[in-house]
């Protein structure tokens, strides 16, 4: 039986449904010796005839071998239309992916790319997951997002480099870039003392800036809300404030830091793992949006 081609199936069904060798034949473009081949080594390979064959113009006749054979013929024809459907769909990038992400990115990039990924591809299966900062490594997924080193054999993209950007109280200082040493001791709300939040403490640090935190809490918006209130100001990342109302409360003043806290944002994949169609046109679009994104920092 696995000297079976699906040719011969194929074969088999033309002549149960066209009546003659000749007939099927001609419908699947084949000679009539060819025909007859096929159905010789199909008939070899199950063990006896799968058609009646009485001579002259009459019509052959099936056998009841021939249709077991016909039967599950058919079952096998279908699920090989079925998996070149998929293959032709896969080429075509209408695959599955699987993105890991963080909120930065899902807020403002993702929405973009997602968006363009459907308008080319309606029919593609997108999968997204947050990165935990405890646990960075890529796993399954096709690709990451992410702001800082991510586990495993990964190869990996630049995106762009992100700024933090002070956000003070309206008049609180001057139009324009700060300094960051005037931020020493001075008072403070920012996120708890995640990664990031470690990591940026240290690089104002080694500007000068020793901040007083005197509130810390996870969300922008909360951070924001309590700078409009004036217990403090705040350093937050661009992407946050790209396209916020921060920008034109009159609260709140946004200013950049020199010198600048910025870190690398990256699109990362599993090193040596071929790549799908869809992913890689996922990462060309993450790549044009990020190039036009970082034209506004």
């Amino acid at each position: 039986m696995a000297d079976i081609e699906l040719r011969y199936l194929r074969t088999l069904a033309a002549i149960a449904e066209e009546g003659t060798f000749g007939h099927a034949a001609a419908r699947l473009g084949y000679t009539q010796s060819s025909v007859s081949q096929q159905i010789a080594a199909l008939e070899k390979a199950v063990g006896g005839p799968v058609f009646d064959r009485p001579g002259g113009p009459k019509p052959v006749r099936i056998t009841p071998l021939g249709e077991v054979v016909l039967a599950h013929g058919r079952d096998l024809l279908a699920k090989a239309e079925a998996l070149t459907d998929a293959v032709d769909r896969f080429r075509a990038g209408n695959g599955r992916i699987d993105i890991g992400t963080f909120p930065g990115v899902s807020n403002l990039i993702l929405p973009v790319v997602i968006r363009r990924l459907l308008d080319e591809h309606p029919g593609c299966d997108i999968r997204l997951s947050d990165v935990k900062p405890e646990d960075t490594r890529i796993g399954d997924r096709d690709l990451v997002f992410h702001d800082g080193p991510v586990e495993g054999d990964v190869e990996h993209v630049k995106l762009f480099d992100e700024s933090y950007l002070l956000v003070a109280g309206a008049g609180a200082l001057p139009d324009g870039p700060v300094q960051a040493k005037l931020l020493d001791d001075a008072p403070m709300v920012a996120w708890p003392p995640t990664y990031h939040q470690r990591w940026l403490e240290r690089t104002l640090a080694r500007a000068g800036a020793q901040p007083r935190f005197v509130f810390r809490t996870a969300g922008h918006e909360t951070l924001l809300s309590m700078v409009r209130v004036g217990i403090g100001w705040a350093v937050l990342p661009w992407l946050a404030l790209y396209g916020h109302d921060a920008w034109s409360d009159d609260q709140l003043s946004i200013h950049r830091l020199k010198p600048s806290p910025s870190r690398e944002l990256s699109l990362y994949r599993p090193a040596g793992r071929t790549e799908s169609p869809l992913a890689i046109r996922t990462r060309e679009i993450a790549m044009d949006v990020a190039r036009d994104l970082a034209k506004q920092m």
